[in-house]
């Protein structure tokens, strides 16, 4: 056993410094980012948001309305073949530059992988998606999968410290999922005790990711605007969202009324509802590391894109950043003090 004194910080511990402008107005601020990726050398344009891999939130309707604005779609890994051969069929020829097909690392996943492919070869990204990366048999599986598909990019995660970031860009992957518990429907703190303080795990893994010439993806935390500017300042190169983007008409779960007004569900992919959805129930060796929540409908999401991406520009004015690839340079950090901090979070 061995303790770590080094304090260890999460969105709400912060808050991002003014500093000098030139900037005249937020319709200055371009938030389109460029990156050629490490191993498979494919080179990625558009706004590096992410929609998670979620049942709830990685929708086929979703990955259509945020490829529009040149966001990016990580769709959940429980549509059928036939599901991916419609949706391919009606999609714009856009399509595979906005959207990531997650793959769980089982022998199944890698067939129904090879499936979708066949469906449609130009689909470029692959997530490959678990709870822990910290695995062997997971690091195995990026390693097969650079080998079978050496010009795909591939995702993967979840990590949290800088030396798993390094291993697995030397396995072959491309980008790195960062964060373990900080979601808004993940209990794997609660459960096993087990995570890190989101600010300073982007801080920690993009440094080890860039001095490979790697890429990292902030993976839960934020729920406002305000937090995803703060992952893109401590130098995160995607930002995932999960509970910010549910509840919309484009996002999965039941949508349910009460007391006259409306609802959709939304839940955790180690959540008990998911894994009776999707596996017949909780395997007896294990426990449920999500929950269930209702969220408020919401409507369409061009709304909170407009909300999300505003806040993001509005950022970028107040530090001086003409560019989002800008905004790590010109960040500063505060911390806050435990009475602010109070106040903070009930805004």
């Amino acid at each position: 056993m061995r303790i770590e004194y080094d304090i260890k910080l999460g969105f709400k511990d912060v808050m991002i410094r003014p500093k000098r402008s030139t900037l005249k107005s937020r319709s200055q601020v371009s938030l389109q980012q460029e990156f050629k990726f490490l191993n498979s050398k494919t080179v990625y344009k558009g706004i590096p948001i992410m929609a998670a891999n979620m049942d709830t939130v990685g929708t086929f309707e979703m990955a259509l309305a945020l490829s529009e604005k040149g966001l990016f779609t990580a769709i959940h890994k429980h549509y059928t073949i036939a599901e991916w051969e419609k949706f391919t069929k009606n999609a714009p020829e856009n399509i595979a530059d906005y959207i990531a097909i997650s793959t769980g690392t089982g022998k199944n996943d890698a067939e129904k992988l090879a499936a979708i492919f066949n469906v449609n070869p130009d689909y470029k990204f692959i997530c490959i998606d678990v709870a822990n990366g910290y695995s062997e048999h997971f690091v195995d599986f990026v390693k097969r999968t650079r080998a079978q598909y050496p010009d795909k990019v591939i995702i993967a995660g979840n990590v949290v410290t800088g030396e798993m970031v390094e291993e697995l860009l030397l396995a072959g992957a491309d980008i790195i999922k960062v964060g373990i518990g900080p979601g808004s429907v993940c209990t794997t703190r609660v459960k096993t005790g087990v995570g890190y303080p989101q600010l300073s795990a982007i801080i920690e893994c993009a440094d080890a990711a860039h001095g490979l010439g790697g890429h990292i993806i902030s993976d839960g935390g934020c729920t406002i605007p305000g937090d995803i500017a703060k992952a893109f300042g401590a130098a995160a190169d995607f930002v995932m969202l999960g509970g910010m983007l549910a509840g919309h008409e484009e996002s999965g779960g039941e949508l349910i009324e009460k007391n006259g007004k409306q609802y959709k569900q939304f839940y955790g992919m180690s959540s008990k509802t998911a894994m009776q959805k999707h596996v017949g129930g909780v395997a007896e060796y294990r426990a449920s590391e999500g929950k269930t929540v209702t969220v408020p409908f919401k409507g369409k999401v061009e709304n909170t894109l407009q909300d999300i991406l505003g806040g993001l520009r509005s950022t970028c004015t107040y530090v001086g950043a003409s560019r989002l690839k800008e905004l790590t340079k010109r960040t500063t950090f505060i911390r806050v003090a435990e009475q602010e901090n109070q106040v903070y979070t009930k805004e």
